[in-house]
């Protein structure tokens, strides 16, 4: 899967930048720093590669550099609070093969192999990691480093984390084709709760509806429709666990064309009904 190359800055010339996150995200982008963020205010969707889940609150996730990722924020009334989350960002370089090849480093190595396919950890890792975090923000120089290694330790120690992409997910790098994608992705997202048929995406990707089923399925690891379900069950959850709004109305909401449609989609990817769904958090 390909997106938009973003560049990151290192303002004070380190390999480690620290920052809290206070845009809306929702852009679909990749860079080849490592990255790890703390989600400690909002929830919504968020896509690694080919994986798409909801997230909440403290929410912490690991990712390899050139994967492709972005979040979408679910907005009460329109507005996110500021400072919602931490991000990082760190070279492989600054840790250097040397230094990864000592053998107290294995289970660090470990982790930055585990994060090509991106890396999700408990509520209880990122509440450890949430000080640790807001330290490497405000500091500089080694206590900056101190406090990597710190959320390193935890990370490395966690218990209950979980692989996000799929086992077979392959990164497609291709610059060329990354405004084709981004506009592909970008107009899923505006629009998932209107019918949207493969002709009308291949259209924008400007390929043939065949060819781009293929290269969609092959890169994303789902075909397109599948990937549009998953969106909108996604969207579905939300609202299902954070509104009153009744069931047909979700599923007009979110782009299902009826009822019916709606239950047998969220079965297959929830394996469960809406309402029973929605029971879970009553």
């Amino acid at each position: 899967m390909v997106a938009e190359l973003e560049s990151i800055s290192y303002d004070d010339g380190g390999g480690f930048q620290a920052s809290y996150i206070c845009d809306s995200g929702g852009i679909w982008h990749f860079h080849p720093e490592y990255e790890l963020v703390l989600n400690m205010k909002t929830n919504g969707t968020r896509i690694i590669g080919d994986s798409v889940e909801l997230f909440d609150q403290y929410d912490m996730i690991l990712i390899a550099g050139n994967i492709p990722h972005c979040w979408n924020y679910y907005k009460h009334d329109n507005i996110l609070p500021e400072k919602h989350g931490i991000m990082v960002h760190f070279k492989a370089s600054s840790l250097g093969d040397a230094f990864l090849g000592q053998y107290e480093m294995s289970c660090v190595k470990e982790l930055l192999s585990d994060a090509e396919r991106g890396i999700a950890f408990s509520v209880d890792d990122a509440r450890k990691a949430e000080k640790h975090l807001i330290q490497m923000v405000n500091n500089k120089g080694l206590d900056k480093v101190l406090g990597f290694f710190n959320v390193l330790n935890i990370l490395c120690k966690s218990e209950k984390k979980a692989l996000l992409c799929s086992e077979n997910y392959k990164l497609a790098f291709d610059e060329k084709g990354n405004k084709k994608m981004t506009d592909v992705y970008t107009y899923i997202r505006e629009n998932y709760f209107k019918p949207i048929s493969l002709d009308k995406v291949a259209k924008i990707a400007r390929m043939s509806p065949f060819s781009f089923s293929r290269y969609f399925k092959k890169n994303c690891g789902a075909c397109f429709v599948e990937y549009l379900n998953r969106v909108r069950t996604n969207k579905a959850c939300y609202l299902l666990r954070e509104t009153e709004y009744q069931v047909q109305d979700i599923a007009l909401e979110c782009g299902f064309g009826s009822v019916s449609n709606f239950n047998k989609q969220f079965r297959k990817t929830e394996g469960l009904s809406p309402r029973d769904y929605r029971g879970q958090f009553k």
